[in-house]
C-alpha cells in the first residue's frame, strides 16, 4: 500500500511539472499571435525561477529537504535574464530559490559570467552566494575569491575571505572587498596590495575605478616603483598615466632625495614633482635641503622652482648655511654622475646666516661646484666684527668656514674696534679678503684706496691714534686675534692724528656705512627682512670715458691737460711715502 501511494504521489508531482511546461509552451506560441502587427507586446516582469532543463528530476517529501525538487544532469535555470547551469541542484519552488552544486556557471548578458563549485541563489532577493573557486568576469575585469555574494538587484559583488581583482596589468589583493558592476568601482579593505607592472601599492583601504584606472588610497599607504618609494595618508594614483596626487603629509623618496609636503603631485613618466604646503626637499647625498610653501622639481632633469618662505640649507660642512629669498630656482648639472653639482638662483630679499658669516642682498647665485655664493645689488657680508660692502660680492666656502671673499665695485670694509666706538675703514674699487679658520688674515684693496685705521698699543690694547691713507694698492695682514700686524703699500700719502686731536670729520670716510641693524641674528631671523634706510643704497657709478684734450693758452700744446684734473697734495699732519710713515 505504501509503495502504491508513493507512486501516485510521484506521478502527481510529474503531472504538475508537465502541466506547467505545457502552459509555458502554449503561452510562447500564442503570444505572437495575440500581439498587434508592427508592435511589440509589453513584457511583464516575472520574478519566478524556472527550471529549463535537467536530465533527472525527483521529489521526496520525506528526505532531508522535503521542500526541494532534486535535479541532476545538465541542469539549467532561468531567472530574469540570468542563466544558471550546474551538475545538480535543489530547486525550492515555493521559496523561489536554488542550491546549485558542481561546475556552477552563471551568465547575465554578454558582460558578466560567474563560475564556482557551489552557489545559493535567492530569486526573491536576487542574491547569489557563490563559494569555492569563484571566478567573476565583468567586461575586462576578473575577480577571484573563495566566497562571493552577488547582489543582482543592485549589481554589487562582495567578498569577505580574501579576493583578487585583475584589470589588465593591475592586480589587487585584499581580505575584504566589494565591486560595483554598474560603474566599475571597487573597494578593498584590510591588507590591500595592488601590483601595477613593477609598481607595488600597499594600503589599508583602496577605492579603484576600473573605467579610469584610478586608485584612491585611504590610510597609511606605500607605493614602491623601482628606486622610488612613496608614503602617504591619502592619495590618488592613475595606473595608466603613472600620475599620483598625494595628500595628508606625503613623502616621495628616490635615490637619496626626499620630497615631503601637505600635498604632492607626482608624474613617474616625466619625473615631475609638485608640492604645496610646508614642502621639504632633502638631498642626503649632497647634504642640502630646501623648504618652501610651493615647490616644483623634476627628478630627471634636476630643475626646481621654490617660492613662499623658501629656505635653502647646506649642511655639507660642519656648520649649516641657511639662505632665504622670495623665489629660488635650482639647476642641476651632470645629473646621475659622480661630478653632479647644482646652482641655486635666489631672487629678492635674500638673507643668509651661518655662525661665521651672514649676508643680505637683492639676488644671489649659489654654486655647489666651487662652494661660491655670488651676491648682487647692495650686497652686505658680515664676519665677526667686520662688514663688507660692494656692487658684487663673491664668497667662497671651504670646509666649515669662509675661505675667500671678493668684492667688486665700490668696495668698503668696516671693522668695529673692541671699544665699540671706532671703526677701521677701507674703500677701493676692488677688495679681496682671505680667511683662515673663519677669521680674516689678509685684506687686499686695489684701486683708489682710502683707509682710516686706528693703531693699537700692544701693551694695553689702547688706541694710539688715527691714520688716514691714500694709495693705489694696500695689503693688510691680521693676526689670529684679528689685530693688525702690518700694512704694505707701494706708494702712499697719509696723515696720522693723535687720538685726542683727531677731527670728528676725519674719523669716518665719506662713504662710511654701518648696517648692523639689518644683520641676520640667527637661522630664524633670515625670514625677517629689514632693508636699508632711504638714501643708503649703493649708487650706480657712471663709467667716464678718458677726458678730452683741449687747447689752452699756453701756446696751444695738446699734451697739456686741464688744471681741474690735477689732485691737490696732502700737506697737513704726517705724510706717508712708500712703505714708511714719515713724521712731519
Amino acid at each position: 500500500m505504501t509503495f502504491r501511494n508513493n507512486m501516485i504521489r510521484c506521478i502527481r508531482g510529474h503531472r504538475i511539472i508537465l502541466i506547467v511546461i505545457l502552459c509555458l509552451f502554449g503561452l510562447s506560441v500564442a503570444q505572437p499571435r495575440m500581439a498587434p502587427h508592427g508592435r511589440h507586446a509589453k513584457k511583464h516582469k516575472d520574478s519566478r525561477v524556472y527550471l529549463i532543463h535537467s536530465d533527472e528530476l525527483r521529489y521526496d517529501m520525506y528526505s532531508a529537504n522535503p521542500d526541494a525538487q532534486i535535479v541532476k544532469g545538465h541542469v539549467y535555470f532561468l531567472h530574469q535574464g540570468g542563466h544558471l547551469w550546474c551538475d545538480s541542484a535543489y530547486f525550492y519552488q515555493e521559496s523561489n530559490s536554488v542550491k546549485a552544486f558542481g561546475h556552477v556557471r552563471f551568465r547575465q548578458g554578454d558582460t558578466l559570467s560567474l563560475n564556482c563549485d557551489y552557489a545559493d541563489y535567492d530569486g526573491v532577493q536576487q542574491l547569489m552566494q557563490a563559494r569555492h573557486h569563484v571566478v567573476l568576469k565583468h567586461r575586462l575585469q576578473t575577480l577571484y575569491t573563495d566566497s562571493l555574494d552577488y547582489d543582482r538587484l543592485y549589481d554589487f559583488a562582495y567578498f569577505q575571505e580574501g579576493g583578487t581583482l585583475i584589470d589588465g596589468k593591475d592586480r589587487l589583493v585584499s581580505d575584504w572587498g566589494e565591486y560595483n558592476l554598474k560603474n566599475g568601482e571597487a573597494k578593498f579593505s584590510f591588507n590591500v596590495k595592488m601590483r601595477n607592472g613593477k609598481r607595488l601599492i600597499t594600503t589599508d583601504t583602496l577605492y579603484y575605478d576600473t573605467r579610469k584606472s584610478m586608485a584612491h588610497l585611504v590610510g597609511p599607504s606605500k607605493i614602491i616603483s623601482g628606486t622610488s618609494v612613496i608614503h602617504t595618508q591619502q592619495g590618488y594614483f592613475n595606473t595608466k598615466s603613472d600620475k599620483a596626487q598625494l595628500y595628508g603629509r606625503s613623502t616621495v623618496v628616490d635615490k637619496g632625495k626626499t620630497i615631503t609636503g601637505d600635498s604632492l603631485y607626482y608624474d613617474d613618466k616625466t619625473g615631475l614633482n609638485r608640492g604645496y604646503g610646508n614642502v621639504v626637499f632633502v638631498d642626503k647625498k649632497n647634504k642640502n635641503s630646501l623648504s618652501c610653501g610651493k615647490l616644483t622639481y623634476n627628478e630627471k632633469t634636476g630643475y626646481g622652482f621654490a617660492t613662499i618662505r623658501a629656505l635653502a640649507k647646506d649642511y655639507s660642512q660642519k656648520d649649516t648655511l641657511y639662505a632665504h629669498s622670495d623665489t629660488m630656482k635650482i639647476y642641476t648639472f651632470n645629473i646621475n654622475t659622480d661630478s653632479v653639482y647644482r646652482k641655486v638662483h635666489c631672487y629678492r630679499k635674500v638673507r643668509t646666516y651661518r655662525t661665521d658669516m651672514q649676508a643680505v642682498c637683492d639676488s644671489m647665485v649659489i654654486n655647489t661646484k666651487d662652494s661660491c655664493m655670488t651676491m648682487y645689488k647692495d650686497p652686505i657680508v658680515w664676519n665677526a666684527n667686520r662688514q663688507l660692502l660692494g656692487e658684487v660680492i663673491k664668497v667662497y666656502m671651504n670646509d666649515s668656514t669662509i675661505r675667500f671673499a671678493h668684492i667688486i665695485g665700490q668696495a668698503l670694509s668696516v671693522e668695529l674696534m673692541n671699544d665699540a666706538k671706532h671703526y677701521n675703514q677701507v674703500t677701493s674699487k676692488e677688495m679681496k679678503a682671505y680667511f683662515v679658520d673663519g677669521n680674516v688674515r689678509r685684506s687686499d684693496a686695489i684701486g683708489n684706496v682710502l683707509a682710516v685705521y686706528y693703531p693699537v698699543d700692544d701693551k694695553d690694547s689702547s688706541l694710539i691714534g688715527l691714520n688716514y691713507i691714500e694709495t693705489d694698492t694696500m695689503k693688510m695682514y691680521m693676526s689670529k686675534e684679528r689685530k693688525l700686524e702690518r700694512i704694505w703699500m707701494p706708494k702712499a700719502q697719509g696723515i696720522m692724528y693723535p687720538l685726542s686731536q683727531t677731527p670728528p670729520a676725519k674719523m669716518k670716510l665719506s662713504n662710511f656705512a654701518w648696517f648692523d641693524d639689518i644683520r641676520p641674528l640667527n637661522k630664524d631671523d633670515v625670514f625677517n627682512w629689514r632693508g636699508k634706510k632711504d638714501g643708503t643704497d649703493l649708487q650706480i657709478l657712471k663709467r667716464h670715458d678718458a677726458p678730452l684734450q683741449h687747447i689752452g693758452r699756453n701756446g696751444g700744446d695738446p699734451n697739456v691737460l686741464s688744471k681741474s684734473l690735477e689732485t691737490p697734495p696732502i700737506t697737513n699732519g704726517a705724510k706717508i711715502t712708500g712703505k714708511k710713515l714719515m713724521p712731519k
